[in-house]
Formats: C-alpha cells, sequence, structure tokens
C-alpha cells in the first residue's frame, strides 16, 4: 500500500479509503471465504477488517508490512466468526476455478487440490493459503497468526506432506 494513500486514510480522506477499499476488498473477500469456508462469514469479516482498519489506521507502524498488518486483522476477524458461529460449510471453489488461463483437466485437479486443503486442520491449512493463495513469505505469515516463524515453517511442512499423502492416495485410487 502506498504510504500516500495511507497518510490520506490517516488524515481522513474518505477518497483515500475507497481507493484502499476497491485495490484489497476483492483479495481479501477471497481469501476470508477459504479461511471461513462460508460466504456470509467472509463478507461479515471483511467489513469488520475494513471497520477495524479505517478505526485503527492510526495504530498502523509503518516500518512494518501493511499487507501483513491488514491480513492479521483479516484472519483474526475470521477466526473470532469461525469460533462465533462454531460452524463450517464447504467454500464456493468457483472463485478459483473461474479463472480462464486453466483447461478443464486443470480446473478439476484444482478444485481437488483446494478440496483437500478446505478439509485440512486450520492448524495446517490456513498457513498453507497465506502462503500458497496469497503469497506471503513465513516470517509475514508468522506476523499476521502471530506465531513464531519455526512454527509456521513447521507448519508448512507438515501440511505440505499431508496434502502429497492425500495425492497420493487419490493417484493410486484412480489408477
Amino acid at each position: 500500500m502506498n504510504d500516500d494513500i495511507l497518510e490520506k486514510i490517516k488524515n481522513g480522506s474518505r477518497d483515500a479509503f475507497k481507493l484502499f477499499y476497491d485495490t484489497y476488498g476483492h483479495y481479501a473477500i477471497r481469501t476470508a471465504k477459504a479461511i471461513t469456508r462460508n460466504d456470509e462469514h467472509a463478507k461479515d469479516a471483511v467489513q469488520e477488517t475494513f471497520i477495524r482498519v479505517y478505526r485503527n489506521i492510526s495504530s498502523y507502524n509503518s516500518t512494518q508490512s501493511f499487507d501483513a498488518w491488514f491480513y492479521r486483522i483479516l484472519v483474526n476477524e475470521c477466526y473470532r466468526i469461525i469460533t462465533k458461529e462454531k460452524k463450517n460449510t464447504p467454500v464456493d471453489t468457483s472463485t478459483m476455478e473461474n479463472n480462464e488461463q486453466f483447461t478443464e483437466h486443470s480446473k478439476e485437479n484444482l478444485s481437488d487440490l483446494y478440496c483437500m486443503i478446505q478439509n485440512m486442520a486450520d492448524l495446517y491449512r490456513i498457513p498453507i493459503l497465506l502462503k500458497y493463495i496469497k503469497g506471503f513469505s513465513e516470517k509475514e505469515i508468522a506476523t499476521i497468526l502471530d506465531l513464531n516463524q519455526n512454527t509456521v515453517k513447521s507448519r508448512l511442512f507438515n501440511g505440505r506432506n499431508l496434502l502429497k499423502t492425500q495425492l497420493e492416495m487419490m493417484e493410486m485410487e484412480g489408477s
């Protein structure tokens, strides 16, 4: 996020906040859907995230990554809603499947992989989503999830191994 835009938001510029929303809104909703596995919960989490960002922008430390700060708020909101609702429903994978660059075969494989990720425990699923879907580094994920960086690396390693095992089992069943 541009420091100039952040400064304008801190000074109360609605236009700057709208630009910020337009820039981050789509990505935030996709991330929230992946975490909450529910469209309505995702919308609630994103709405609350933007409200919190607006109210707390003055506490943002500009020496740190804005994206990590923003996504930490988003992930916390998703966790809050998941905890509050205590129910999980499948996520709408169409957000990934509607990308025209994929062939039908790769869409099917991507959908299978995404379903496997969605069925993982949050302990592994959320770091994997942040790393491979959102592109955050292990250090940024550690900041977002308020974990030690080595814990993040361990969860990513174990999550990848779980996925590998599931993919191998699926491959053997398909043979």
